[in-house]
């Protein structure tokens, strides 16, 4: 038995001297490259040159009056006077004179998209029957007629949560808004703005 572990330490010895020098205790690092940091500049951002509609500062009311307007019951509902409940009116939403020959009507939901269904009337006619207000600015261009052009938007319904809200914009045919507003209307009201085109 003696002669076997002689054996087994001869051979583990003789193998350990022949064995890679990875293994030996003298340990070489390699040496890191001498690279010098370069200092990151950012690009420039160059913003795009986006100027904001010019919003006509106040609506001019010296050729129309806005009492006058909702005293014909045949085209305008009568304001119901239930304490509390503010919005079952007509409301007037602003005259504004304009040298445009079109306009541009964009309209949305103005709060919680709740099924909110309009009609829209120039001059007391139906230029768009029914349309289903969502979170999305949607839009349709007129034709302005010299004098006074009424747009009337009519709450066809008042959706999940009463009033009828919307948020609307007009534009004239350059681009520059003419008045940018909001309603809060009551099924079967309407929202009134007057253009007049010079």
């Amino acid at each position: 038995m003696k002669k076997i572990l002689f054996f087994v330490i001869v051979i583990s010895l003789s193998l350990n001297g022949y064995g890679q020098e990875e293994f030996k205790t003298k340990f070489k690092p390699i040496p890191a490259k001498n690279s010098k940091i370069k200092e990151v500049i950012p690009p420039k951002v160059i913003s795009p040159k986006i100027t904001p509609p010019e919003v006509v500062k106040a609506p001019v009311s010296d050729f129309v009056n806005p009492e006058d307007i909702f005293l014909n019951s045949n085209l305008y509902k009568k304001e119901a006077n239930t304490k509390g409940i503010f919005y079952r009116r007509n409301q007037f939403l602003g005259s504004f004179k304009t040298k445009s020959f079109t306009s541009t009507i964009r309209y949305r939901d103005a709060a919680f998209v709740d099924g909110d269904k309009i009609r829209v009337y120039l001059n007391d006619k139906i230029i768009e029957p029914e349309i289903a207000l969502d979170g999305e600015f949607k839009g349709f261009k007129i034709a302005l007629v010299d004098g006074i052009n009424k747009i009337d938007f009519e709450a066809l319904n008042e959706g999940f949560a009463s009033p009828n809200t919307a948020e609307f914009q007009v534009y004239d045919d350059k681009g520059i808004a003419i008045s940018a507003s909001q309603w809060n209307v009551g099924t079967g009201y309407k929202a009134t703005i007057i253009l007049m085109k010079e």
